[in-house]
């Protein structure tokens, strides 16, 4: 789950984004060896009033290049003006990066690259991402951080504090919130199509790949929280929870969340690391209509089923069906990743306040601790106590006033 200086989706998530550092990665360490105590105090504002006028080109840096880290570089890489530099300790895929991509630097020294880096990208395992993003806050950069933001609501509302103080845009990697299909299916949603809006279904499924530092919840689950919170507009009251360990391994392995929305509607999601088939598919279940987003899917991603119950028939009756057509709507096509890639840049060009950031990945991080909770205790998890988060298409707004960023570009670049 940033902005200038201090100073998404046709890629499918095969794997999580880690780079494969065992919780370590470049003295940044999973345990979090790196306090955030007076990080604050210690911001390091690289462009001030009186810097030289920055030039077009946006460095960006690429922490962990493993599943997501190499997608990312492949991103950025192909944008104009912009250099991006690849840190991770593995020599092998440093070497792997110098193959593929000529133009792309290296380097295992992330303090040395956050001494010139506009922005940071955070791809290593969740653990970590905490930790190196109050280094990349702390040296004046803008940070994405892929999902999820942290792996506690305290940790994240940490680094939206420090973000907030070094004024530096803080953004998440929630990707399917930059993808056509998604937003297609919310102005479904949001048209009325489909009826009174019964339950909503996410099914997340692959064999793998297994986890070091966080569960399956934590890996996979992040996806369709934002998905179902961005289509309808607003984060649950409630998060039950059910998963188990099958693999006699630390974390489970397979979980089922349920959320409950004030709205009365209810959101199943299924996610799983051991399962035979790869699933990527979310079902709204109307009144009138249902709908199915599948990723999978080569063509058609998106159909609409004008299929139901009889509404007069009453108990104890049997229940009769209704069928009708199915089509499937058209919507321009675009890679959400690169979306997410001129969100950032442009937050980065012109210090625009960018649409997914930190408080979508706040509002994701509540439902995910809420879930390990349920887990534990067996029973649903209110939500009720805690801030509320506006996440609706309208809220993407400053929260507070902030002065003009010396180190913006003048022109504005468009973003995804």
């Amino acid at each position: 789950m940033s902005n200038g200086h201090g100073g998404a989706h046709a890629a499918h998530h095969d794997d999580h984004s880690g780079s494969g550092h065992n919780g370590s990665t470049n003295g940044f360490h999973s345990n979090g060896a790196l306090s955030t105590n007076g990080l604050h105090s210690e911001v390091i504002l690289k462009n001030g009033p009186s810097a030289a006028p920055k030039q077009r080109v946006v460095e960006v840096a690429v922490v962990g290049y493993g599943n997501w880290g190499s997608k990312h570089v492949r991103v950025f890489a192909s944008m104009p003006d912009v250099k991006v530099t690849v840190v991770d300790r593995d020599p092998l895929r440093l070497a792997e990066v110098g193959r593929k991509h000529s133009t792309v630097k290296r380097c295992e020294d992330l303090d040395r690259v956050l001494e010139t880096a506009d922005v940071v990208v955070i791809a290593t395992p969740p653990a970590s991402h905490a930790p190196i993003a109050h280094a990349a806050i702390r040296a004046g950069c803008n940070v994405l951080v892929e999902k999820p933001l942290a792996t506690s609501v305290a940790e994240c509302e940490e680094l939206i504090d420090a973000a907030m103080l070094a004024g530096v845009h803080l953004m998440v990697g929630h990707t399917f919130e930059h993808d056509a299909a998604i937003w297609k299916l919310r102005e479904i949603v949001q048209s009325g199509e489909l009826g009174e809006i019964r339950y909503i279904d996410c099914a997340r499924l692959n064999l793998g790949l297994y986890q070091d530092d966080v569960n399956v919840i934590w890996d996979l689950a992040p996806h369709d929280v934002s998905i179902v919170n961005f289509i309808l507009g607003e984060p649950p009251a409630g998060v039950s929870a059910w998963g188990h360990s099958h693999a006699n391994r630390k974390f489970e392995d397979v979980a089922h969340l349920q959320l409950r929305y004030d709205s009365g509607i209810y959101a199943y999601i299924h996610v799983s690391w051991l399962d035979p088939c790869k699933v990527r598919r979310v079902t709204i279940v109307g009144s009138e209509k249902m709908a199915v987003y599948n990723d999978m899917a080569a063509e058609g991603k998106i159909r609409v089923y004008d299929v139901g119950l009889d509404e007069e028939s009453q108990f104890p009756e049997p229940v009769k069906y209704r069928q009708g057509d199915i089509y499937a709507p058209s919507f321009d096509r675009h890679e959400p990743l690169a979306e997410q890639a001129k969100m950032v840049l442009d937050s980065v060009r012109t210090g625009a306040v960018p649409g997914v950031d930190g408080q979508s990945g706040l509002a994701v991080a509540r439902v995910l601790e809420a879930a390990d909770r349920a887990l534990d205790s067996g029973g649903e998890v209110l939500l009720a106590g805690e801030p509320v988060i506006d996440i609706t298409i309208e809220s993407i707004q400053p929260v507070v006033e902030i002065p003009p960023s010396p180190w913006a570009f003048s022109d504005r670049q468009a973003t995804a």
